[in-house]
């Protein structure tokens, strides 16, 4: 009896151990399974995470690289090179301000005093000037770019100013001819029709004051006055270039003059317009050979007008088969009727320049023509781009005719 209760006791204790350890085992694998879902889950949480941190990521990429781009364009800026520009102390370098500085010759004056190391502020509305003639120097600590119109006034202190901000050519004076003789207040531009041949510097000239040009020739002539009235009244030092024909690179190609006229004609096959019988007579300078004479009259102690010119004389016609030539052109030359009050000669007498201030053209006209012609052809380049061809835009004077300026 005893032998048998001890069994069943023994059976009773071995089930509950096996329902115990059965328990255990089942609870180890639910433990088991439940870790290998959490650890699946993680993983897969994981996957779908670095899936969107990477669309997320591309996305960002797509968004910043135009940013990255700008950057990198603004790094080029800041770090852009300028022409090599002279070191000056501070006793030689001078601030110099340049009005209309942004034009044809302001332009290439602003670039010859940049190098020599002065420090240039160039003021210019923007008329007939243009940003991109001096943006090269946009940024250099020498340099300071003004849009600002003379006719107002302007409080800056510099040791030198350089007065080209009248308009020069037919179309742009006469557009406006009573800003033309507000503008014309100092008067480092000037060059009067002519009765005497060559002019030199004594030569008053012979100006029509009711006539289309007398915003520009009467504007220059009181200009010139109030220059010495200001040096006999208050001691002003002042400095007057009386400026002849001048070429280059920059010039603007409809200003309706002979030489942007004829080459612009040339370029694109259109007949040379040559006003009356061509056998009226011009001097063309170099821009580079202007711009020395003007540095130099600047700088000397010459306070009497002087003439600043090329005094090799062509006649129009003889100029325009040479520039036909250069550019290898086949266009015809047209005769046109005469235009009114056209100088039948205009050539300078530089004797005095090249006595006081050493100074004489050197550039020879092909060799400038060939710069000039170089430079409209690649504006001719850049402007078909743009689906615009500029015409040649003559000065209306009466009857609708230009002039050989």
């Amino acid at each position: 009896m005893v032998s048998k209760a001890l069994l069943r006791l023994v059976s009773a204790v071995n089930r509950r151990r096996m329902k115990l350890l059965l328990g255990i085992a089942l609870l180890a694998y639910v433990a088991s399974v439940w870790g290998n879902f959490v650890n699946m889950s993680f993983l897969l949480n994981r996957s779908i995470q670095e899936n969107g941190e990477l669309k997320i990521e591309s996305k960002i990429e797509e968004m910043v690289e135009p940013l990255r781009e700008k950057i990198r364009d603004l790094e080029k800026s800041f770090t852009q090179k300028y022409p090599p520009v002279k070191f000056l102390s501070e006793k030689d370098r001078k601030r110099i301000l340049i009005t209309g500085g942004a034009g044809f010759v302001g332009s290439h004056l602003t670039d010859k005093l940049m190098m020599d190391g002065h420090e240039v502020t160039v003021v210019d509305n923007f008329f007939t000037g243009r940003k991109r003639n001096v943006e090269h120097w946009i940024g250099h600590e020498n340099f300071e770019l003004i849009n600002h119109d003379v006719v107002e006034p302007l409080y800056i202190e510099v040791d030198q100013i350089y007065h080209l901000a009248s308009p020069a050519s037919p179309p742009n004076y006469m557009y406006n001819p009573i800003k033309t003789l507000k503008t014309n207040t100092i008067g480092t531009l000037n060059m009067l029709d002519p009765e005497v041949h060559p002019q030199s510097e004594d030569y008053w000239g012979h100006v029509n004051p009711i006539g289309p040009r007398a915003c520009y020739d009467e504007g220059k002539r009181v200009a010139e006055t109030m220059c010495y009235a200001y040096m006999k009244q208050e001691g002003v030092e002042v400095r007057v270039a009386r400026i002849f024909n001048t070429f280059g690179p920059r010039m603007h190609m409809n200003d309706g003059r002979v030489v942007s006229n004829f080459i612009l004609q040339a370029l694109q096959g259109e007949p040379l317009t040559v006003y009356g019988s061509g056998s009226q007579t011009r001097a063309f300078q170099y821009v580079s050979d202007l711009v020395n004479g003007l540095v130099a009259l600047m700088n000397s102690n010459v306070s009497s007008p002087v003439n600043l010119g090329n005094p090799e004389e062509h006649t129009i016609l003889e100029f325009a088969q040479l520039i036909k030539n250069l550019v290898g052109s086949g266009s015809e030359i047209q005769f046109l009727s005469e235009a009114q009050d056209d100088p039948q000669k205009r050539k300078p007498d530089i004797k005095k320049a090249k006595l006081m201030l050493g100074w004489e053209p050197v550039v020879p006209l092909e060799e400038g023509l060939n710069k000039a012609i170089h430079y409209f052809r690649k504006e001719l380049e850049y402007q078909a781009n743009n689906q615009y061809i500029p015409k040649p835009k003559p000065a209306r004077i009466k009857k609708g005719r230009t002039r050989h300026s």
